[in-house]
């Protein structure tokens, strides 16, 4: 499948490695993704990869926040506005928010994980009638490691109870220190939680092992599995993972399917 053009709109820089663009198409736009959704995005002449959507703009354009961890990567963090990018999608399961009508919402999420969860973020902060309560933990290796700042200000403004912790603090930190699973610990819930997490796959497992010991249904824990994705299909069978296709399975998956394979070493 050939990528439809898009074009960089707007670049924010948001650590030394990570840079959140906003990609607005050059001609015909592809379906509006849904949250926990993704795009394989293409640098031309080098290749594509994977990249969670992390939101979508008024006008359609659409949110990705990207680590240069390779090749590809390296060469998406380093595109300036007005740059070409080639997209195809979205592709993959999405996070069902609409599932958690009426219920206390959990968003966990670690370093780069936020940016999958932020659409589920901006979702609930913008129709707090519809959830009992609504609650965000973001942890980070350090406070300069923190993603969207200004974003988390808004969600709170918005009456979501947001917190987060490091696991090495500066002298100018005054949150907490250590593992998210000491605040979700310190968190009250129960079954009639609805939990959404990513970020690192142990911290997920971790996390969901709290959230179990709580009381919150396995099948009401989802995570978003981002390991060995590559056509987007899943009929290359790279992103096998047990019995699960996380192209086409995922990457969004409850907790009850995940836990078995997570253990899977990753190739």
């Amino acid at each position: 499948m050939e990528p439809s053009m898009y074009r960089v709109t707007a670049r924010d820089v948001e650590s030394h490695d990570t840079v959140t663009l906003t990609l607005a198409p050059m001609a015909d736009a592809l379906p509006a993704p849904n949250p926990g959704q993704f795009f394989m995005l293409w640098a031309f002449g080098i290749g594509e990869a994977p990249i969670s959507v992390a939101g979508v703009t008024a006008d359609g354009s659409i949110v990705h926040t990207i680590r240069a961890v390779g090749a590809v990567t390296d060469a998406l963090v380093a595109l300036r506005p007005g740059d070409p990018v080639g997209m195809r999608g979205p592709y993959g399961t999405s996070w069902p928010v609409d599932a958690a009508a009426g219920a206390d919402v959990l968003v966990v999420a670690g370093g780069l994980g936020l940016a999958p969860v932020r659409p589920v973020i901006d979702a609930i902060a913008a129709d707090p009638s519809r959830f009992r309560s609504r609650r965000v933990l973001i942890g980070a290796r350090t406070p300069g490691a923190l993603l969207y700042p200004g974003a988390s200000a808004r969600w709170e403004s918005q009456g979501v109870a947001v917190q987060r912790i490091v696991d090495r603090a500066g002298p100018d930190w005054t949150g907490p220190v250590g593992l998210i699973t000491k605040l979700i610990e310190q968190s009250t819930l129960s079954e009639h939680t609805h939990a959404f997490l990513c970020g690192p796959e142990p911290m997920m497992r971790f996390s969901a092992m709290a959230l179990i010991d709580q009381g919150v249904p396995p099948e009401q824990i989802w995570v978003s599995l981002e390991r060995n994705m590559h056509c987007a299909y899943g009929h290359c069978g790279h992103c096998q993972l047990g019995s699960l296709f996380v192209c086409r399975d995922g990457p969004i998956v409850s907790w009850a399917a995940a836990q078995a394979v997570v253990r899977i070493p990753q190739r």
